[in-house]
């Protein structure tokens, strides 16, 4: 029989070293997706056992200089000031709690907002907070603002990490709210996470959005 093209069935973070030119930043390959799907779901399984293995403390001083870092970083977005709706995040599945931050932020006259999921498959929408704000459960038992809590458009939104690349795309937890956010609302997006969780590359599909910068404990990684 005549030779046939090769096939590749190695897990993507094996393929690109084998045969650069085997991976398709169009997607095109099927085959390849579903390769990049499940090599994804295996590092997202292991950065946040790792994540979740930090001590308190380590905890605690990830997120003190994370802070440290958005206080020099987020004077030098573009149009920030008083007014500017910012959106954070509450802290879930061991993430860095930047709650304080918030507070502080709030006091200087910016716009506190946080993300949570109305629909289902659809992007997030944002709910003005401040320390005040009497918190409710909403999707996987997250709390968020109340129903009755003013929605706003964010001009500058954090991303929780659980992984990150130089290229400045996120290993998020999967469900793609963010990217579809990312699509329609076009914040300056920050990406924060831990330096350890930096990977050579996530294999982008055409569905992830680069961030405008990526921060961590040791400082800004990455920056548009």
């Amino acid at each position: 029989m005549p030779d046939e093209p090769a096939s590749y069935a190695s897990p993507p973070c094996y393929a690109a070293e084998i045969a650069p030119d085997y991976f398709d930043p169009l997607a095109v390959d099927p085959q390849q997706a579903r390769d990049v799907a499940r090599w994804r779901k295996a590092e997202r399984t292991r950065l946040l056992e790792a994540r979740k293995a930090l001590s308190v403390e380590a905890r605690r001083s990830w997120g003190l200089a994370l802070m440290d870092h958005l206080r020099v970083l987020l004077p030098q977005v573009p149009g920030w000031g008083p007014g500017t709706v910012f959106s954070a995040y509450w802290p879930i599945k061991g993430e860095a709690d930047l709650r304080p931050l918030m507070t502080e932020l709030h006091q200087q006259g910016i716009a506190v907002a946080l993300p949570l999921v109305e629909t289902k498959a659809a992007p997030l929408v944002f709910r003005r907070w401040t320390p005040e704000t009497t918190m409710v459960r909403g999707d996987w038992n997250i709390p968020v603002p109340p129903p009755d809590a003013p929605v706003v458009t964010p001009q500058v939104a954090l991303a929780p990490l659980v992984g990150w690349e130089d290229g400045r795309y996120r290993l998020g937890y999967g469900g793609g709210y963010f990217d579809r956010t990312l699509a329609g609302v076009h914040p300056f997006a920050i990406g924060v996470g831990l330096q350890s969780a930096r990977l050579a590359t996530i294999f982008p599909q055409p569905h992830d959005i680069p961030l405008n910068a990526i921060v961590t404990e040791s400082g800004v990684q990455a920056r548009a």
